[in-house]
């Protein structure tokens, strides 16, 4: 298919374009005249460019696009006309953008600037000197529509202007009901009448004008009651207003019990409407007329039975009365079915069954008889039930006379009439209902009735006793104040409160006590569906008395006359149980402001039948376990003394240095054999967690030599590594050359208890401990010591649950990281040194472990370093040790080489991917498998070639290019340590050192003579270099002639890497130490430093140390390891 070339003009201006200019281009004649020439509409249209489609003489449309900027006119179409000059097509589109506005606006710069700028004013933004950038044009048919560019800008016109605020601008009128705005001549009136043809009650609401003798006149308009349920304020008018609406034309059948609270609400009238009454007899319509006014009294109605005996029947007939006046029952009219109408004041008869008495007496013309022989029954089934709620009078029945009243009293022994208070509960579907009672001698009478007290005398004369008055409004007073609700209650036969609020115990146990104090006595409690709480408050009673190694607690807990065996109590608040089952089978509710103090109590004490004996260690927490009176004398000159010495560290009593102390203590150090008298004082343990180098076991030893001298019968054993036996030997021979050690170490070892007796030390190691506990259980050491006590943090371990078992005086931790991992590592060494300080370990890992290592609990971390900080003694060398060199640390970064690097990303990513699918809730079963592939990225790290078989070859080593040009370097002036976790990267070091024939020691776990090794380190001054594995030389290793200290690889715990560190810095010390890192930039190790700076955790609030950073990564932390 041949496509026709455009149409072009160069150097073209609009301002040329004619019709002559379009004729002379034209290939042929134009038709200026033909139908529909100038009507066309564009396909698509735009500033400058414009596509039309022109139905031709043929079957097939042409298509024609025109575009016109400042310098070409380029139009074209799908003819086949040849386009030297124009086609009739062509012709017609420009003569239609020509003669056509809607159409020459898009190309014609002056016509559209002149319309934007009309638009513009309407803006504020005539003045622009772009006003395209501001608005766009575009065609709706033939209508030119501009809006802005800004989609939200509006237009301020005053004509538009007018319709926003039309549309927006609330009218100064109010939207009030009709009603409201009427005339001032006009006014709101009440209107009662009954309904023309269903006999029902109805209430009116009107409007009418009055006249000059204040009376309604016609025309009474009717209004809706229920518009004036928007604009009441007051609640009583809400309700009034409700009420009305309820009685204006309705039709349903009346219920006079349910529409009761709605004709009480009417008759308060808060409105202060006046009320008319319609007579019918007048007109049947309501018109002014018929009209009466009555007048709404809120007096209450009292309707009384009087009984007569005459002639063998007794009489009965009734009255009302009415402002202290009593009127005969036919005598008053029952109006519109629920008033009485007396001079113009109408009555609510406010309660339905004296609705039908009134009914029923009316229709018997007031004058009941009933023969004698049936009245005993009819007074039993009928007006003993009538006395709850109205006065009877027994004419026939006199008052007491002071013989009979004499002779009462003289029946019932004592003052009489004797009362007792009484309350009766009984269920009534979703209520409780409270019955008030006065026992009168033998005889109950209900407070809310009008029942009398009727009782014979010797003759067998019936006689009435009056009730007294004043207690039973006392009675009912202390009821009513107990509920806001009671007060609206008064007139009914009972109180009564919805079951879900009255068994609130927060409301009934308090409401029971008060009326108990003021001795009424409350019956059918337990009686209650589905009740099983007591009614009587807790009473706790406490008593702490001083034992020897315990503070002996007796605690009793009550609920009226059942008391609660201290294991049932138990048992209750180890359910997290707010109630305590009593053994009546009732639930007793425990006090909320002794629950957390009940549970802390139970999980620092040891339960023994009814007594709890709780840890003097815990001396801390007796003020907030317990009121000061509930502590002996003895407990509270024991607490004093303990709190006034750990108050201020120097007010620990100074035992001096003992005798036979071959040393200089240093001050702090005397402190520290202070702080262990002090706690040997009270039969205390600790934890002395002095920074590795401050002479822990020189103050250990001090200690020892200075409590033989006044206890020689037993000895102390010291457990430590089996690395650290020679230690501990040589610094006693040192030391205390005084004190004869026996070592329980070997093979050849005796397992006989008795040469114990001769030494001050029994030194052994943690894996004979653990072999020979069966018969040191039985000895009992004067103190017992743990080096290194951080072996004993796992509580499930063999190791500690052999510890547990030796008996001594006291025992101590010893360890420069009583944390290595998280909190609940203190557990362990605490629970052995001070029983029961920390509970049990459930106790212990909800309280504090999983708050403080889980969610950085500041307030739980604050809380457990105040209850452990007496039995914690750590100093640091900063705060301590001033004397000490400065020490440096820095880092040396080592870029891998390209193949080091390849084997780096290879691991990465295979872990990566294997990371991404597993969950997060799932990351503690993947714990094996995601640290072989931390471990792999490490040691790729150090040097490809410690994965050995894996298929990653090469074993470059940018670490070790590093290290041997420090060594190098340094090795001449200085001794350097070198630690690595890897065995295999300290043997590819030692390689290194053995080509270039730098003499170094050796020592790994497997090492077989190690204080050889550290004596030739130490004292041969041609052995520059030391190769030590992290794990067997991080502790206990004095290597104070080394100045330069490197860190191969960063481990995930830094606590680990300072006791490398302190293997050289330390007391002794007199050079500057440097200890260097080696990272790789970009790695793992890089990532592990700068997570250790992000995740600053908590535990240095409790005792100073670091944690194990891996331990508490999420899958999120591990992602961003292998960015």
């Amino acid at each position: 298919m041949t496509v026709n070339p455009p149409f072009i003009i160069d150097d073209f201006n609009f301002r040329q374009l004619d019709r002559v200019w379009i004729i002379r281009h034209s290939a042929a004649q134009v038709d200026l005249t033909s139908a529909g020439y100038f009507q066309l509409l564009p396909e698509q249209i735009e500033i400058g460019y414009a596509s039309f489609l022109i139905q031709d003489q043929s079957a097939m449309p042409v298509s024609i696009s025109l575009r016109i900027n400042t310098k070409q006119l380029i139009i074209s179409c799908s003819c086949n006309a040849q386009k030297n000059l124009l086609c009739v097509h062509q012709s017609r589109v420009l003569m239609n953008v020509l003669e056509q506005n809607y159409l020459r606006i898009f190309f014609d710069w002056e016509i559209r600037i002149k319309k934007l700028q009309h638009t513009a004013t309407g803006y504020g933004l005539e003045n622009e000197k772009d006003l395209e950038a501001f608005f766009r044009i575009k065609l709706e048919g033939k209508e030119l529509q501009v809006s802005p560019v800004l989609e939200y800008l509006l237009p301020v016109t005053t004509e538009r202007n007018s319709q926003l605020k039309a549309l927006l601008v609330p009218a100064n009128s109010r939207n009030l009901p009709k009603h409201l705005l009427s005339a001032p001549d006009k006014k709101n009136i009440l209107v009662f009448r009954q309904h023309k043809y269903y006999n029902h009650f109805q209430a009116e609401l009107m409007e009418a004008a009055f006249t000059m003798q204040d009376k309604p006149k016609n025309p009474l308009e009717s209004i809706p009651a229920i518009d004036f349920i928007w604009t009441a304020e007051a609640p009583a008018e809400v309700k009034f207003y409700t009420a009305l609406s309820r009685f204006q034309q309705r039709y349903d059948q009346p219920d006079f019990a349910l529409e009761l609270n709605s004709l009480k609400a009417l008759f308060l009238n808060p409105a202060k409407l006046k009320v008319y009454l319609h007579d019918p007899k007048v007109s049947e319509n309501l018109t002014a007329a018929a009209l009466k006014p009555v007048n709404l009294q809120k007096d209450k109605l009292e309707i009384e039975l009087q009984v007569d005996l005459k002639d063998n029947f007794y009489t009965i007939s009734a009255s009302i009365n009415i402002a202290d006046k009593r009127f005969d029952l036919l005598m008053l009219p029952v109006t519109l079915h629920y008033f009485i109408l007396h001079h113009k004041n109408l009555y609510l008869i406010d309660q339905p069954e004296l609705l039908n008495l009134i009914h029923f007496f009316k229709k018997h013309h007031n004058h009941i008889l009933i023969h004698e022989s049936r009245y005993e029954s009819f007074y039993q089934d009928v007006l003993a039930g009538l006395e709850q709620r109205i006065h009877i009078n027994y004419t026939y029945i006199k008052k007491a006379t002071v013989r009979q009243l004499k002779s009462e009293q003289k029946n019932h022994d004592g003052p009489q009439p004797d009362s007792e208070l009484l309350i009766y509960l009984t269920d009534s579907e979703y209520y409780v209902l409270l019955n008030p009672v006065i026992r009168y001698n033998e005889t109950e009478i209900p407070v809310l009735s009008r029942k009398q007290i009727l009782t014979q005398d010797r003759n067998g004369k019936v006689f009435r006793i009056n009730r007294d008055e004043e207690a039973e409004l006392r009675f009912l007073t202390l009821i009513s104040r107990q509920h806001p609700h009671f007060e609206d209650q008064l007139q009914q036969d009972a109180f009564y409160l919805h079951k879900k609020h009255f068994l609130d115990e927060t409301w009934f146990l308090k409401t029971f006590q008060t009326w108990q104090e003021s001795g009424i006595t409350i019956l059918g409690f337990q009686d209650l569906k589905g009740n099983k709480l007591n009614h009587n408050q807790a009473k706790i009673d406490i008593e702490i008395i001083s034992g020897l190694d315990w503070f002996d607690t007796k605690l009793e807990l009550s609920y009226g006359n059942q008391r609660v065996p201290l294991k049932q109590l138990h048992r209750a608040i180890r359910n997290k149980s707010k109630f305590v089952i009593l053994g009546d089978g009732t639930h007793g509710l425990l006090p909320e402001q002794w629950l957390a103090r009940l549970n802390e109590l139970f999980q620092l004490a040891t339960l023994n039948e009814e007594k709890l004996s709780l840890p003097k260690t815990s001396f801390t927490a007796i003020p907030d376990l317990f009121d000061a009176h509930m502590l002996s004398d003895q407990v509270k000159m024991e607490l004093t003394e303990m709190n006034r010495q750990l108050a201020d560290f120097n007010k620990i009593e100074n035992i001096g240095k003992p005798p036979g102390l071959n040393a200089i203590l240093r001050s702090y150090q005397q402190q520290g054999i202070n702080w262990l008298n002090f706690l040997g004082t009270f039969n205390f343990g600790g934890i002395l967690a002095d920074d590795m180098g401050l002479g822990k076991t020189l103050q250990v030893i001090a200690y020892i030599l200075s409590s033989r001298s006044k206890t020689k019968d037993n000895a102390s054993l010291v457990v430590v590594p089996a690395t650290l036996l020679f230690n501990w030997q040589a610094e006693i021979k040192k030391f205390a050359p005084e004190l004869i050690t026996y070592t329980l170490y070997g093979t050849e070892r005796s397992k006989d208890s008795a040469q114990f007796k001769q030494a001050d030390v029994v030194l052994t190691s943690y894996g004979t401990l653990l072999r020979d506990i069966g018969w040191l259980k039985n000895f009992v050491f004067e103190h017992i010591f743990l080096d290194e006590s951080q072996q004993i943090k796992n509580p499930e371990s063999l190791i500690y649950k052999a510890v547990i078992l030796l008996k001594g005086r006291n025992r101590i931790c010893m360890t420069g990281t009583p944390i290595e991992n998280n909190t609940y590592d203190l557990y362990g060494q605490l629970s052995f040194a001070c029983p029961g300080l920390l509970g049990s370990k459930q106790h212990f890992r909800e309280q504090y472990a999983s708050p403080v290592d889980q969610f950085n609990d500041t307030k739980k971390a604050a809380e457990l370093r105040k209850k452990i900080s007496p039995f914690i003694l750590r100093r640091t060398k900063k705060e301590v040790a001033t004397e000490l060199p400065e020490k440096t640390e820095m880092v040396i970064y080592c870029e891998m080489d390209e193949s080091q690097r390849k084997a780096y990303d290879v691991c990465k990513n295979e872990y990566k991917d294997y990371l991404n699918h597993v969950k997060s809730d799932d990351l503690a079963g993947h714990t094996i498998h995601i640290l072989k592939g931390l471990t792999q990225l490490r040691q790729i790290c150090n040097s490809p070639a410690l994965l050995q078989d894996n298929l990653l070859h090469g074993n470059s080593s940018a670490k070790i290019n590093v290290l041997m040009e420090e060594i190098q370097n340094h090795a001449p002036q200085h001794k350097i340590l070198v630690f690595s976790q890897f065995v295999g990267m300290l043997d590819l070091i030692r390689k290194e050192l053995r080509n270039k024939n730098i003499n170094h020691e050796y020592l790994t776990g497997q090492s077989a003579n190690r204080q050889k090794s550290v004596s030739n380190f130490q004292e041969n001054d041609d052995v520059r270099v030391f190769l030590i594995s992290l794990k067997a030389g991080g502790t206990g290793l004095n290597l104070t002639k080394a100045d330069y200290v490197y860190l191969v690889d960063p481990w995930w715990n830094p606590a680990v890497e300072n006791q490398a560190i302190d293997r050289s810095y330390r007391i002794g010390q007199e050079k500057h130490v440097v200890a260097v890192r080696l990272i790789c930039p970009d790695t793992i190790e890089e990532k592990i430093m700068l997570l250790q700076q992000r995740k600053k955790n908590l535990f240095s609030d409790i005792i100073h140390t670091d944690s194990s950073l891996f331990n508490t990564m999420t899958k999120k932390d591990l992602l961003e390891l292998l960015k």
